[in-house]
């Protein structure tokens, strides 16, 4: 299947504003700390978690909205559209960098709450702020929760090389994203935060996901499926999708995972998130081939009121993320500083939830204020602000 063959095939598929709307909602529980409706995340049932479905979807998205104009306006035009895209995330970026940290300092000194800015990684702002914002400014923030944004940031700045090869070579360009993952792997490769630390998602190791993720929106995607309608790799896969629960569930009860041989409980326990284990990447493969293949593209359900809210924060998704980001601050506040029940916890959830898809909707409706628009294919998915 040829590029231009496969944007036409992969061109306003619902599911993708479904799944970048549920790793928005999952994204926003995993953020506020314990957190009991966050049990029912990605993350629990197997090796990866919604920050593998944001990455890969972004990079399929980016691919469908961009690939159109750089082969029908030629390579300069595409790359300029991908590096205004850049900008726009990083301005979001730097916003809520600012917000973020003023409004972490302002906690922690209106109710004598010290341990927040450690917490939050934020530490550095109160005793060297200046130093602190000139390293945010260059990517070198180590702020919790704002590390998906800065990742984004840079996979889609370095994009319009790799959407360029991608369109030429699409086999080789994938083969040598494959290869810079195992070196920054083998040889410890990673960028350093201000003051110290590294990345909190390995750059050098996750840009695989999102190239993975462009190489499936050009055709490489119905490769996969072509395999796997075999039985034999469906019941390899649902095999795996098992093991990797038993090992999860085995991460977060230490007296299961005593039981497990040393070598076993070594390979998989703690699960590498930071320079995203091969297993993280193979679980989430199996799971988005189940996934897609129990929902179809013309599903009915997905026109239904049901799935509209997720559907609608996957449309919206910068917007919602960054909402995201400051609501789990708010809500990990209230549960501090309130009773911090069971209940309370729901409701934080519920009513975070409630206003993500509010902030969703009015971006939606503010966006159609402008009239129509001749955007490229997969415009809204690949986290356009407008």
């Amino acid at each position: 299947m040829d590029a231009i063959t496969a944007l036409a095939r992969h061109a306003r598929d619902t599911r993708l504003y479904l799944f970048l709307g549920l790793a928005n909602w999952f994204i926003f529980l995993d953020h506020i700390p314990n957190n009991l409706v966050s049990s029912i995340t990605l993350r629990n049932f197997g090796f990866s978690g919604a920050a593998e479905l944001f990455v890969f979807i972004i990079g399929y998205t980016a691919a469908l909205t961009y690939a159109p104009i750089m082969l029908e306006r030629g390579s300069i035009v595409g790359a300029t559209r991908v590096f205004r895209r850049a900008w726009q995330l990083y301005a979001a970026f730097i916003v809520l960098f600012a917000i973020y940290a003023v409004s972490i300092g302002d906690i922690a000194t209106r109710y004598a709450a010290p341990d927040i800015v450690y917490e939050f990684n934020v530490v550095a702002l109160l005793d060297d702020p200046v130093r602190t914002i000139t390293h945010g400014l260059l990517l070198q923030s180590r702020a919790a929760n704002l590390d998906v944004l800065q990742l984004s940031v840079l996979l889609m700045a370095c994009f319009p090389a790799v959407l360029w090869l991608m369109l030429r070579v699409p086999n080789f360009t994938l083969a040598g994203s494959f290869v810079l993952y195992v070196a920054a792997r083998r040889f410890e490769w990673t960028l350093q935060t201000f003051p110290d630390g590294n990345w909190n998602f390995n750059p050098f190791c996750w840009q695989l996901l999102f190239v993975l993720g462009s190489w499936c929106a050009l055709g490489g995607v119905s490769r996969f499926h072509a395999r796997f309608r075999k039985p034999l790799w469906a019941y390899l896969g649902l095999a795996f999708l098992v093991f990797a629960y038993a090992m999860t569930l085995a991460g977060h009860f230490p007296a299961l995972g005593d039981m497990l041989p040393v070598w076993l409980h070594d390979a998989f326990i703690p699960n590498d998130r930071v320079n995203l284990a091969p297993y993280r990447i193979l679980h989430f493969i199996v799971l988005a081939l189940f996934a897609t293949r129990l929902i179809p593209k013309r599903w009915y359900a997905l026109n239904s009121p049901v799935f509209r809210p997720l559907i609608l924060c996957g449309e919206q998704a910068l917007s919602v993320f960054c909402a995201g980001v400051l609501l789990s601050l708010a809500g990990h506040f209230v549960l501090v500083t309130g009773s911090g029940s069971p209940m309370q916890q729901i409701l934080v959830s519920l009513g975070g939830i409630a206003i993500m898809t509010m902030v969703a909707g009015y971006a939606s409706w503010s966006k159609r204020q402008d009239g129509p628009s001749l955007a490229p294919i997969g415009h809204s998915a690949s986290l356009r602000t407008g």
